[in-house]
């Protein structure tokens, strides 16, 4: 099972849990509610046997029994949905993703997106509510997760869209500027500089160590 470094937020009503898989070391979220003992997959990225070890390791999060509600997809590019057919068969398990990814994501590994995402949807299950947030730029329908704590900082899964030290790749300049001023106006306008962001590769960072490099970031158009 995976190590105890997996569990990396003990929060007052979940554990956040992640593990990095593949070459590409993408990384995989596992939100698990400790009233419920539901459970909520950011990024079926790869691995489905490891992914299947994160689970359970969840045990020692919660006397509940676990059970795997949803599998959220914070975009389509190809090396976050790699498991999603192994996840997608779990009983009674949701996908969700950005409307404007899903079919592209359908296409490519032949799954049903029960649940198309648009900006400031909120998803709700058992003890896990998430705010959705539309990033445009790296993809058309790339998507956040907001994960709000009471008397604690927020956290927000961003996928591809930020990391530390700048925004998602993207493919044009008038995508960059797309993905930036989404990134400036809907995160950084909205959310405080203690907001720690989850990113789909690397370490956690939070705005408030992020900010400060905006101007820059828009300067080298990248």
């Amino acid at each position: 099972m995976p190590s105890v470094s997996s569990l990396i937020y003990d929060l007052p009503a979940i554990t956040v849990r992640r593990i990095a898989v593949s070459d590409m070391s993408n990384n995989v979220y596992l939100l698990t509610s400790k009233k419920s003992g539901v459970q909520v997959l950011i990024d079926a990225a790869d691995d489905a046997a490891a992914i299947s070890e994160l689970l359970s390791a969840a045990a020692a999060d919660t006397p509940c029994a676990l059970n795997l509600r949803a599998v959220l997809t914070t975009h389509q590019h190809w090396d976050h949905i790699r498991a999603l057919p192994e996840l997608a068969e779990n009983p009674g398990v949701e996908l969700a993703a950005g409307a404007d990814d899903a079919a592209a994501i359908e296409e490519q590994k032949s799954v049903s997106i029960s649940h198309r995402l648009q900006h400031a949807d909120t998803v709700q299950y058992d003890g896990i509510s998430l705010d959705v947030i539309h990033l445009r730029g790296h993809t058309p329908g790339s998507v956040a997760f907001v994960y709000p704590v009471e008397d604690g900082p927020t956290h927000i899964f961003t996928g591809d869209s930020l990391f530390p030290g700048g925004v998602g790749k993207t493919w044009s300049s008038e995508d960059f500027t797309t993905l930036l001023d989404d990134v400036e106006t809907r995160l950084f306008a909205e959310y405080d500089d203690d907001t720690i962001i989850h990113p789909g590769h690397g370490e956690p960072t939070t705005l408030g160590e992020e900010r400060p490099k905006l101007a820059e970031w828009r300067e080298r158009g990248w």
